[in-house]
């Protein structure tokens, strides 16, 4: 049975959804931008500086669900100019380790939420006997 998990650190979703959903094999995280996070207009404009907020927040979010990001498997990018990608991307590759990136896609996405560059989302394994929120 799926368990649907709001993070009491964030606003409450403003669209009809939850921040994570686990089950006994997987954590899904519904995307993020620096604009869901609290305080975090504060870097609106500069991608880097969103990516490395978000995913700080995506780690967080994470281990509620016994994971940590070397459990991501896909991740999808959202960002509102191409050109933002290798922004991105210098960051991204900080928090995952070269010889086992997770699968991925990076797509432009012309408005995000609270006028955000970047939106991320991921999908983790979590491990055999995940704790501390294991549903199952």
């Amino acid at each position: 049975m799926p368990r649907y998990f709001n993070d009491p650190t964030l606003p409450t979703p403003t669209f009809p959804g939850s921040h994570l959903v686990m089950d006994k094999h997987y954590a899904h995280l519904s995307g993020l931008t620096v604009a869901d996070i609290q305080d975090g207009d504060s870097v609106i404009g500069d991608a880097a500086e969103e990516t490395r907020w978000i995913l700080r927040r995506v780690d967080h979010l994470l281990e509620q669900a016994g994971c940590q990001l070397a459990d991501a498997v896909k991740v999808q990018i959202h960002v509102t100019d191409l050109a933002l990608q290798a922004d991105v991307d210098s960051v991204y590759a900080e928090w995952f380790d070269q010889a086992s990136f997770p699968a991925r896609t990076c797509t432009v996405s012309p408005q995000l939420h609270g006028g955000a560059s970047v939106e991320i989302t991921v999908t983790a394994r979590r491990p055999e006997g995940a704790t501390p929120d294991d549903p199952n």
